[in-house]
């Protein structure tokens, strides 16, 4: 996927399918740096995560590809609170409010419009493995677009930082009574 800035340039950003080439940092934060798009500016020295991996477009392109992946995950829908709620809720909708989400934790302009993690996941009773389930699809859309290694981490890093509003310990018994 090429940005529609970039359309008709011989720059390209990082998230291109597989097989194909992907970026410098240099030419992605020159475009940026000299377009004005995304806050990059040329006498910056630490671009955003966002302005780094080439913005909501590119941002957007993963998110797709994720959630179309967790929508399916029979690790994941075996569940049948989420499940359920995979078939109640829309794709398009989800994808769009993640998108936003990581977005704005990147440094990007959006905001997260949704509901807190918490009120949105934990009625979905979701489990530690139902949650790595949830991370490995995460890597693999990243792989698929060859996301660079230091990028991933920080995206990674992000949907992480939400696995605590996210899952819900196990039941533990109650001790006897006295």
């Amino acid at each position: 996927m090429v940005d529609p800035i970039l359309r008709g340039r011989k720059t390209r950003l990082y998230w291109e399918p597989s097989g194909a080439e992907p970026a410098t940092i240099a030419a992605s934060q020159h475009h940026l740096a000299s377009s004005g798009v995304g806050g990059a500016d040329a006498t910056d020295p630490a671009p955003s995560l966002y302005d780094r991996i080439g913005g909501v477009y590119n941002i957007a392109t993963v998110i797709d590809d994720l959630i179309d992946r967790v929508m399916t995950d029979p690790r994941l829908n075996k569940n049948p609170a989420v499940d359920e709620a995979h078939h109640r809720v829309s794709p398009a909708g989800f994808k769009f409010l993640v998108t936003e989400m990581v977005c704005q934790a990147a440094g990007g302009p959006q905001r997260y419009s949704g509901r807190p993690m918490g009120d949105s996941h934990r009625h979905l009773a979701i489990t530690a493995d139902e949650w790595d389930a949830f991370m490995d699809d995460l890597r693999l859309a990243l792989a698929k677009f060859q996301v660079p290694p230091a990028e991933e981490t920080e995206v990674v890093a992000i949907i992480e930082s939400t696995r605590d509003a996210i899952v819900v310990p196990p039941l533990r018994p109650r001790p006897p009574s006295p």
